[in-house]
């Protein structure tokens, strides 16, 4: 349950912000149905933070728990400075091709948005750390994108004017430097 509990905290806060978030509310703005966007955020976010937790637990096996240790405190100290780098939407991924409907557009654009981005690698990243808890990693960091994305579909900028992106960012970066700095100690 902790990797649970730790994955969607760390998840749904380092999406505050992200540029998949930032697309959330251009494809909610663009096409004004929000359940299916709901639906390829979901379906987009399940199959891209499998295969992140794949690696990680992949990683993990590969490497010994010295240098697995250490890499993972780096990383979390890394995405810790990350965190505090804003981010903003591609002009190309806000122009995504319509084309496949909004279901289709919504599970291209944010499986394209995911690849490289804050959560995955922290998706990556939680699964090395909580090697036994692979579909519990995948479940928390899922519902974490859910948490930050669906309310900003559905509520769009009302919500992104309240939110304090900056200190959310802040606590956010805290809570990665004390993961690294815990990985690196224990």
């Amino acid at each position: 349950m902790e990797a649970f509990l730790v994955a969607t905290g760390i998840v749904s806060l380092a999406e505050m912000g992200d540029k998949t978030q930032l697309l959330a509310l251009v494809l909610a703005a663009r096409f004004r149905k929000p359940w299916p966007i709901v639906i390829g955020i979901f379906a987009a976010t399940i199959v891209n933070h499998a295969l992140a937790g794949a690696v990680g637990t992949f990683v993990t096996h590969w490497l010994g728990p010295v240098a697995l240790r250490w890499i993972l405190g780096v990383s979390f100290i890394a995405m810790a400075v990350w965190m505090l780098i804003p981010d903003k939407l591609d002009e190309d991924e806000g122009a995504a091709r319509s084309h496949f409907g909004v279901f289709g557009t919504t599970v291209i654009s944010f499986f394209l948005a995911e690849m490289g981005d804050k959560t995955q690698i922290a998706t990556v990243m939680l699964a090395a750390r909580f090697v036994n808890d692979y579909v519990w990693v995948v479940a928390g960091t899922t519902l974490g994108m859910m948490l930050a994305n669906v309310p900003v579909v559905f509520f769009g900028e009302r919500i992104m004017r309240r939110v304090p992106i900056k200190l959310v960012h802040g606590v956010s970066a805290a809570i990665f430097l004390g993961l690294g700095i815990i990985a690196i100690l224990s």
